[in-house]
């Protein structure tokens, strides 16, 4: 009679046990080019808007000279000079932290916000939930960029902060609709019924078991959320309501370049290609992660 023999697994077949949805959604994601893409675009963004002094060695409107007027790119300034007359890579550099600071501030705290309220208005629903979601419709009526042009006009001594302030209470109402969906669906689950039944007050529950469970959506929401926030910053800059010289920024860039761009096109495309990679690397990141995140899409 032939032997029976049992296969052995071979080396470097070992498949990694497979544990939470965030340690699968990483499984999936360092497969991908295009996470990686993003997150080296994205690395550098945030350096140079962190550490500005480590890829320019002038800093924001500093040593210009007005004879060097929207001179083109050149060994001396391989980005070539603005219109007042300074290093234009460095004034990129330098322009990044307005837009960066501005994308990351405000979709964390329009995340705080929908996160509180569409905890409470989901969990504890009646009033208090129809409460929620008129204010909500209320706000999400108004227009992002005219609402926040409104207001800017209305106030014209503004800097950094005060747009954060005014896009956070423009920008809240789509992650705060999505919470409360999430939470919504999650709140009558199996598991939430048992730690009521075990005696869990009404905190644990919301921040122990439903927004473990409810947040990934909204999560990714707000990764698409950054891109938009830096896109609609750079919009109003570009119409002239929102940041103001001395500030830097892209957007401030793009409106002062637009004058001149036949005649010195790289004022406008310079601004424009980091802004754009910038916020692409945003939008791609939140599509590849909500893609990992969601079974159904792997």
């Amino acid at each position: 009679m032939a032997d029976v023999k049992t296969a052995a697994p071979e080396v470097g077949t070992v498949n990694p046990v497979r544990g939470s949805l965030w340690w699968d959604a990483w499984y999936e994601l360092r497969k991908r080019a295009i996470f990686w893409l993003s997150m080296v675009i994205l690395f550098v963004a945030v350096a140079m808007a962190a550490f500005p002094g480590l890829f320019a060695s002038l800093g924001p409107n500093e040593r210009c000279d007005l004879r060097l007027f929207n001179q083109a790119p050149s060994g001396a300034a391989v980005f070539g000079y603005d219109q007042q007359g300074c290093d234009y890579w460095s004034q990129i550099v330098h322009g990044a932290r307005a837009s960066i600071l501005i994308g990351l501030a405000v979709t964390v705290f329009a995340l705080l916000i929908a996160i509180v309220l569409g905890l409470i208005g989901g969990y504890y629903g009646g009033w208090i939930d129809a409460l929620i979601a008129r204010v909500t419709d209320v706000f999400f009526g108004i227009p992002f960029v005219l609402g926040a042009t409104v207001i800017l006009v209305a106030f014209p001594d503004h800097g950094v902060w005060a747009m954060t302030l005014v896009l956070v209470v423009l920008g809240w109402t789509t992650m705060t609709r999505l919470m409360r969906a999430q939470v919504i669906a999650v709140r009558d689950m199996d598991f939430v019924t048992a730690a009521r039944m075990l005696g869990a007050g009404d905190l644990r529950i919301m921040f122990k078991h439903i927004l473990p469970n409810a947040i990934a959506p909204v999560f990714v929401l707000a990764m698409l959320n950054v891109g938009n926030v830096i896109a609609g910053e750079a919009t109003l800059d570009y119409l002239g309501v929102g940041l103001q010289y001395p500030d830097v920024s892209w957007g401030l860039q793009l409106n002062t370049a637009r004058t001149f761009f036949s005649e010195h096109p790289h004022l406008l495309i310079f601004p424009s290609l980091f802004l754009t990679a910038t916020v692409l690397s945003f939008l791609m990141l939140g599509d590849v992660v909500r893609d990992a995140l969601d079974p159904k899409l792997r």
